[in-house]
């Protein structure tokens, strides 16, 4: 039997989520600490993404902190002191857990949007960085600050993606130096697709812009975006010849047909 699930009504725990016309959203909720992760919302957040890859009424999710700042990263009381106590075998059970909800957010086929104000630290700029899209305010100052905690910049995947998104030699002066890259020059650097003044909105409105389109093909673009990073230029083109031969079997690729012949705007539905 297929394996499909329901998350518009997802009673989360240790964060908010609340869903509208397919868009789910992901508010990180303890302002009075920049919302930093504890082990328990690093879990949760892991397995609500691994559970919207059989989501049938997700078709985005956004990611954003309450309180003007989206996440400061590991919480120093209930993380960092903790992890200062524990065995190699239970450290690499924390950080296998960390790279997982990384995994997590990448394998899922919705599309991840993080509306980023203020504070996107440590893991904050990790989650910000493994989405798909990525809006800012003018507050936002994004740090991968691990040298600064004793730590390598190698942490969740940010020394293979980071390069790729902002280029080798930014990467490296991020990862060595700790340093804060503000939202303005991060636009410049290719971090953020845009700075807005209400960057929660806009990211809605994206959203949106993405759920009424076609679902179906979004999600495997997302796919091929992620998975040809591996691949070689003509097994890229093999592995794109295969989705989008998929694809063309859709209804919403006869639709988008049907409403150019009558010149007509598709809509689409997701099949």
């Amino acid at each position: 039997m297929m394996q499909t699930t329901e998350m518009a009504n997802y009673k989360a725990q240790n964060f908010l989520w609340e869903a509208n016309n397919s868009v789910g959203v992901i508010t990180l909720n303890r302002p009075e600490r920049k919302n930093p992760l504890t082990f328990e919302s690093y879990a949760e957040l892991r397995d609500l993404f691994r559970d919207l890859v059989y989501a049938t009424d997700i078709d985005v999710v956004i990611i954003h902190g309450m309180g003007g700042n989206f996440c400061s990263g590991g919480d120093v009381r209930e993380i960092i002191g903790p992890l200062t106590e524990m065995s190699m075998k239970e450290l690499m059970a924390f950080t296998r857990m960390t790279g997982d909800l990384i995994k997590a957010m990448r394998a899922c086929r919705q599309p991840v949007i993080s509306a980023v104000e203020g504070i996107c630290a440590g893991a904050g700029a990790i989650m910000a960085m493994s989405s798909d899209l990525r809006y800012a305010s003018p507050t936002a100052k994004v740090s991968f600050l691990f040298n600064r905690v004793g730590l390598a910049g190698c942490d969740m995947g940010a020394c293979a993606m980071l390069p790729r998104i902002i280029g080798q030699g930014r990467a490296g002066e991020l990862l060595y130096f700790g340093r804060s890259l503000g939202a303005e020059q991060g636009e410049q650097w290719g971090f953020f697709n845009a700075v807005t003044d209400d960057p929660l909105a806009h990211a809605k409105e994206m959203g949106m812009r993405i759920a009424s389109g076609p679902t179906f093909a979004n999600g495997m673009t997302k796919m091929q975006l992620h998975q040809e990073w591996t691949m070689s230029i003509d097994q890229a083109i093999e592995s794109e010849a295969q989705a989008q031969a998929i694809c063309m079997q859709t209804e919403d690729f006869k639709r988008a047909y049907n409403a150019f012949i009558i010149k007509d705007q598709p809509v689409f539905q997701g099949d």
